[in-house]
């Protein structure tokens, strides 16, 4: 008997009345050195659980190799240090997990076969998830409830109301927990709209809703569909996500507090997304795409309970004082505000020109027409692209099918222009200095879909290249891997601009560590590495204008910066501050 069963209303654990006041903390978006205290401060607030979902893409990045559980993927640690916390988890492997996260966390090897009909039973996707479960539920097993761990319920995919109707796929998925040795409840949860709720939904299985506002009418929804059974809020939307471009959204503290208190005063149990949103690390930003893509930025903040860097923000004390008057919270204070890295100024004063050292990165492929960055082997960061132009005079470029996802074009090293994905830019306009010239295209992958029937779709040059409606061929196509940037032959600048995409090194000193906000004031757009641990992508277009640089990232002694800017900057120097900048904010 699963530790967590239902009632005609509500939840029982171990046999006694229980209701899930939780929150959504992702152990892949915050580091690894700081999941104690995110933990600890989740309790403090009154939570009882913690939920998160489960990457597949980048637990099993190759189909073939190991499952990686280390670092920020290390779940079995998360898991201890949750339970040494005194708090219950909600595990949401997926397969697809939407999460504003690279894929959906569908992984490339899979979503590149145009063949395989995703998220539904076809058996060439069912056998990938069987597959995946196979390495994944072992390392899981010594968790669950069942075993004397913390994990006391297990999700059925993830609104998939919202993308099909193939029953015989949820119940494979429900089934292959079950034959793997999961015994714990299971749930789905789709929006509380009564056609997601019945196509999404699982004869057998609990049925959640997901919604922010209106909770009266989302329940009552929830009760139409079953008219029995807990009433559970698997996803309570308090913040919402940021794309380049656009606005940093939040939402009113006392407004988001007066509905957590309608939802628990209904009864109802809940799960707050997100408790604490933690930070796109690297390259694993995902993007929509419904009229034009839009990419997400680095920030997950959320604007969550707890901030991307770790303090209590105004929705984390208005939830606790709701919670203290439903459930109880802990006799012990509020956490405070975390210390904070005194101003620090990073001189970059070493450069390494980027595109010459493509060949140093990843051996060309030669080519008829460009391919994909996926059949580079390249699923994020950049690839490269050359070729020579045969004529020369004024003229357009076109490049069918349009990039993938933003394109920097040089002709003899010389920037003549962008193309972007979300503009639908396909053509552009050069003037060739002499036949011959060489032309180079630096594509970045700025993010793959996370939601919708788009995901997997590909990244790079889309389809061949034309220069005033002549095909040009042969080119050499280079992947850029930037996982390893020791041998990178830095020199020392000479204080002139620099109007190609290059990486720029600085070192700078540091006496204790403690959070630091990295502000870039003169530099374009690009990646920024500390001491190696890769932070993400920066762009002075906008909301967000600092990165979160985790305490324990940063030494005490000597520490290194590392910029990849791809345009042009006058700036030789970068700023470690105290604050926060993730831009104008739109209320909702």
């Amino acid at each position: 008997m699963p530790a967590l069963t239902t009632t005609s209303d509500g939840f029982l654990l171990h046999g006694e009345p229980f209701r899930i006041i939780s929150g959504a903390l992702h152990y892949f978006r915050v580091h690894p050195g700081l999941w104690s205290d995110r933990l600890r401060k989740a309790r403090l607030m009154g939570l009882n659980t913690v939920e998160t979902y489960i990457p597949w893409n980048h637990h099993q990045p190759d189909p073939d190799g190991p499952l990686v559980l280390d670092g920020l993927l290390d779940l079995p640690r998360f898991l201890r240090l949750a339970q040494d916390e005194g708090l219950h988890v909600l595990l949401r492997p997926g397969p697809f997990i939407c999460a504003e996260w690279d894929g959906g966390g569908l992984p490339d090897w899979l979503t590149s076969d145009p063949d395989i009909r995703l998220r539904s039973s076809d058996p060439r996707f069912t056998g990938a998830v069987d597959g995946y479960l196979d390495l994944l539920l072992p390392a899981l097993r010594p968790h669950l409830a069942r075993a004397g761990g913390p994990v006391i319920a297990v999700q059925v995919e993830n609104e998939y109301g919202a993308y099909g109707d193939d029953s015989a796929y949820l119940k494979h998925l429900a089934d292959a927990f079950r034959s793997r040795g999961v015994e714990e409840l299971l749930f789905t949860c789709d929006q509380a709209d009564p056609e997601h709720l019945a196509a999404g939904s699982l004869p057998g299985v609990l049925t959640a809703g997901t919604f922010g506002s209106r909770v009266e009418q989302n329940l009552g929804r929830l009760r139409e569909h079953r008219s029995e059974g807990p009433l559970f809020c698997a996803e309570f939307w308090i913040g919402w996500f940021d794309h380049w471009g656009g606005p940093h959204h939040v939402r009113d503290a006392a407004d988001a507090a007066a509905d957590l208190d309608r939802l628990l005063s209904a009864g109802a149990s809940v799960n707050i997304y997100m408790f604490h949103g933690g930070t796109n690390f690297g390259f694993t930003n995902g993007a929509n795409h419904k009229h034009a893509y839009e990419p997400t930025v680095t920030s997950y903040d959320y604007d969550a309970a707890l901030t991307e860097y770790g303090d209590p923000g105004p929705k984390y004390h208005a939830f606790r004082e709701v919670i203290a008057r439903h459930a109880g919270v802990p006799d012990e204070p509020a956490p405070a505000p975390g210390p904070k890295l005194p101003p620090v100024e990073v001189e970059l004063d070493g450069r390494a020109p980027l595109l010459p050292l493509a060949g140093a990165l990843a051996a060309p492929v030669r080519t008829d027409d460009p391919v994909t960055m996926g059949e580079l082997g390249q699923h994020t960061g950049y690839a490269l692209y050359r070729t020579v132009l045969p004529a020369s005079g004024d003229g357009l470029l076109h490049f069918a099918g349009g990039v993938g996802d933003r394109a920097q074009v040089f002709v003899d090293g010389a920037p003549v222009g962008v193309l972007e994905r979300e503009r639908h830019d396909e053509t552009l306009p050069v003037r060739v200095p002499h036949a011959g010239a060489g032309l180079e295209v630096l594509v970045e992958n700025m993010g793959g879909v996370n939601y919708g029937p788009r995901i997997g779709a590909p990244k790079g040059l889309l389809g061949p290249v034309s220069f005033n409606g002549t095909v040009l061929r042969g080119w050499d196509c280079h992947a850029l891997p930037l996982d390893d940037l020791d041998a990178v032959p830095f020199t020392p600048g000479d204080g002139t601009a620099v109007t190609v995409p290059a990486l720029h090194r600085g070192t700078f000193e540091v006496d204790t560590p403690a959070d630091a906000f990295l502000s870039l004031p003169g530099w374009t757009k690009g990646q920024a590495w500390v001491n190696g641990f890769h932070m993400g992508r920066y762009w002075n277009r906008g909301p967000q204008h600092t990165l979160y640089v985790p305490a324990p990232v940063l030494r005490p002694g000597g520490n290194e910066l590392v910029l990849l800017e791809l345009h042009g900057t006058t700036a030789t120097s970068a700023q470690l501050t105290d604050t926060p900048d993730l831009g104008p904010e739109n209320t909702w």
